[in-house]
């Protein structure tokens, strides 16, 4: 089988095509930088050049595909719009016309827990939880766009299936823990009210597993979220994956409230004063790891026969 797959350079990208052509599957992969392309190659795939906003370059990699991975985002948690729409909606568009331009027969979408985020914390979520009134950030809002796209491009011509995984770790990922690691390093970091909540997560090994499984067996129109199991200690983990990389995360603490309210002054004068770069923290953010956020992949496991291919612990190992 032929598959194409958008993001491919990146962290779920890399990790998606290895697999793939592990089990043996022909993989093209959209590169946007010429840089990247040796990266599609180390990893078995054959790279197409080009943006995810151009139909014909999108067209010419999913002919003779039957499914697609669309993995592609901007994920920062600060930004202007235009680029968030840019990329995750208009991106999205774009790959859904190509899919049914080329007659691709499945596409699968890697979303975000983050499209629930509206600034309270997400408890024991399941996929019938509705979004909030307003997402919190322009990644969130423009990736539950992009998902409301996916889902009503479902069709007896072409099956569209949602993924939504929580908190993707693993050896070789280069930005959430990245950040982590650089702040303590630092001496910048500081648990939110002793960090001492509830967290999902979900090692990519486990993401492209799911995957896989959505692409097999997942029902059209449909959304499932994927985790490693049942939650753990947010602060737990975050120590134990630390000290993968050699740093201890101290024992700061910061009350909840404190930090939003920086968050939202340091927002304001962000955007006030059109400074450059990014905020050193931002409401986005603060929800995604400053709080409790679970969710509940009862149903993948149910309808996908989705099962773990890696626990917690041997993916720490994979990490030292």
């Amino acid at each position: 089988m032929r598959v194409f797959v958008t993001g491919g350079s990146g962290f779920v990208g890399r990790n998606l095509i290895t697999n793939l052509v592990q089990q043996g599957f022909e993989v093209l992969a959209l590169v946007k930088w010429e840089s990247e392309i040796n990266i599609l190659k180390a990893c078995g795939a054959t790279p197409i050049f080009g943006d995810i906003n151009d139909l014909e370059v999108l067209k010419s990699g999913m002919t003779g595909c039957s499914l697609v991975f669309h993995a592609a985002a901007k994920v920062d948690d600060w930004g202007v719009l235009e680029d968030f729409q840019r990329v995750n909606v208009g991106g999205t568009e774009q790959v859904i016309a190509a899919a049914r331009a080329t007659g691709v027969s499945r596409l699968v979408y890697v979303s975000t827990d983050a499209v629930l985020i509206g600034g309270k914390p997400i408890i024991n979520a399941s996929e019938t939880q509705s979004l909030p009134a307003k997402q919190l950030g322009f990644y969130p809002l423009t990736k539950a766009i992009a998902e409301t796209k996916v889902i009503e491009a479902n069709s007896d011509e072409l099956t569209t299936t949602v993924v939504r995984p929580r908190f993707v770790w693993g050896k070789g990922d280069t930005t959430l823990l990245a950040r982590f690691v650089k702040a303590m390093r630092n001496g910048d970091f500081a648990w939110v009210s002793g960090g001492r909540y509830s967290t999902s997560t979900c090692h990519v090994k486990n993401l492209c597993e799911g995957l896989i499984c959505a692409a097999k067996r997942g029902k059209g129109g449909e959304i499932y979220f994927i985790t490693d199991g049942s939650p753990v200690e947010f602060r737990s983990f975050i120590t134990e994956l630390a000290k993968t990389q050699g740093v201890e995360p101290g024992t700061r603490t910061i009350p909840r409230w404190l930090v939003w309210t920086l968050a939202w002054s340091l927002e304001t004068a962000w955007n006030l004063l059109n400074l450059k770069g990014s905020p050193p923290i931002t409401r986005t953010a603060l929800s995604m790891i400053g709080s409790e956020v679970t969710v509940d992949d009862t149903k993948a496991r149910r309808e996908l026969g989705y099962k773990p291919v890696i626990s917690r612990q041997e993916g720490l190992l994979e990490m030292i």
